[in-house]
């Protein structure tokens, strides 16, 4: 079974290119299988497993307090691992083929509205030492929808300010273009002309956001600074980079745009990931209506 896992992480790193989460996610979902099966079943290959051992598994890990979330995970796994073993005929059949994915409950995202992100943008003092940075990060956040990973690799050679657009690479080591919007281009450029350069150091990188140090902010960074920030802007609400993000999907489909274009922009694989901003939308106009109707 460990050889059989060894060989399936390794064609996910090199023929999928899935990141480096996502495999460690994955081998520790199968290595736990491996274990339980070893253990309970005495069972140490998987041309072994059948479709009746792997629901006793599921029903062992509800048992221990996984979340039906966290189990899908692990149907995930075990569905693309074993359909990897069968196409290498290495198993006969794909006892998981017909394996059911849990449904999942939904929950729709926290937005920040419009006055609140003006408000965190402009609580931010850009007259004090990496203030310049601090505010063009939010911005750049905000008007771009970046993941914080993608705030923290964001390179100088794939900034196009007067293009007004950035190349990030984001989950499974997929790259798009992101349109920057106006302000954001003005605060990056403010930055880039004031503040940067004060920052590099003789190993600087071509990062765009460098810490005291000269090398690039880590994501850890990135929260703390922006949760400073909302704490010095009086919001009560939680606020956290991906906040931002979910922010900026919802105002762009609040204020008419497309659909797949939010998906192309978020750099989500599949439509049904953007839609849950559509529940969001329905939410608001729900809350609208029945605020001003006369006979909401």
């Amino acid at each position: 079974m460990q050889s059989a896992i060894d060989d399936f992480i390794l064609y996910l790193a090199t023929e999928r290119g899935l990141s480096d989460n996502y495999q460690l996610s994955t081998r520790r979902s199968l290595e736990e299988f491996a274990e339980w099966l070893s253990r309970t079943k005495q069972i140490a290959g998987p041309c072994d497993v059948t479709l009746a051992l792997i629901g006793d598994y599921l029903a062992h890990c509800k048992r221990k307090g996984l979340s039906a979330a966290s189990i899908k995970l692990v149907v995930v796994a075990l569905k693309i691992f074993f359909r990897f073993l069968h196409a290498r005929r290495r198993i006969e059949s794909d006892p998981a083929e017909t394996l059911p994915l849990p449904r999942v409950e939904r929950y729709l995202p926290e937005t920040l509205n419009e006055m609140d992100v003006e408000r965190l943008l402009n609580s931010v003092p850009t007259n004090q030492p990496l203030g310049l940075r601090d505010r063009a990060m939010i911005e750049l956040l905000y008007a771009s929808g970046l993941r914080i990973s993608e705030l923290a690799n964001a390179r100088l050679e794939n900034l196009a300010l007067d293009q007004g657009t950035i190349r990030v690479t984001g989950k499974g080591n997929k790259t798009r273009i992101v349109p920057v919007g106006k302000q954001a281009r003005e605060a990056v450029a403010v930055y880039l002309d004031r503040e940067r350069p004060v920052l590099v150091k003789k190993r600087t990188g071509s990062e765009i956001f460098l810490s005291t140090r000269g090398t690039k902010l880590t994501t850890v960074r990135i929260w703390q600074i922006i949760k400073r920030i909302a704490r010095h802007a009086g919001l009560e609400q939680n606020v956290y980079p991906h906040l931002l993000r979910h922010s900026f999907a919802t105002h762009l489909l609040g204020n008419g745009a497309d659909l797949r274009i939010i998906q192309e922009m978020l750099g989500h694989a599949d439509i049904s990931t953007t839609q849950i901003y559509t529940h969001v939308d329905q939410q608001r106009l729900k809350a609208v209506h029945h605020k001003f109707h006369p006979r909401a």
